[in-house]
């Protein structure tokens, strides 16, 4: 006979964690929440990726992805990341994947490339939710 009792919620644990380059530990928080089970680096600084860096080879990545697809072809920015992180397991790319939407709008600015989203040329700027790069 199944238990007539609700069973209490699960939470994550909210262990302390350490950043995989420095070492240094550091502690769940309200910030941290949404991402705290895949959450490998004290800051962004030991991640080594920060928002305006330039990451060449994230750029390189889409421009050759979209050039091995040919024209009228589409890749999603999660195809570079994982060319650039390595595609052993998801946790070594997905840290890359604002960094390679960040490529995208450069590239964007510059006329490289266009993003698409449902199949229309949208503004990368504002644009959010899953989008597509194509060549011009």
């Amino acid at each position: 006979m199944p238990d007539k009792r609700r069973k209490p919620e699960r939470e994550t644990p909210r262990k302390e964690k350490l950043c995989k380059r420095c070492g240094a530990p550091f502690r769940w928080n309200e910030r941290r929440a949404q991402d705290w089970d895949i959450a490998k680096y004290c800051s962004p600084g030991c991640s080594g990726h920060t928002k305006d860096e330039p990451t060449a080879e994230l750029e390189a990545a889409i421009l050759s992805l979209l050039a091995e697809r040919g024209a009228g072809k589409t890749i999603c920015p999660s195809e570079a990341a994982k060319l650039v992180g390595g595609n052993v397991s998801r946790h070594d790319w997905e840290s890359l994947m604002e960094p390679a939407r960040d490529a995208a709008r450069r590239l964007a600015k510059q006329g490289r490339i266009v993003v698409k989203q449902k199949d229309r040329i949208v503004d990368p700027r504002i644009t959010q939710g899953p989008i597509r790069l194509q060549l011009p």
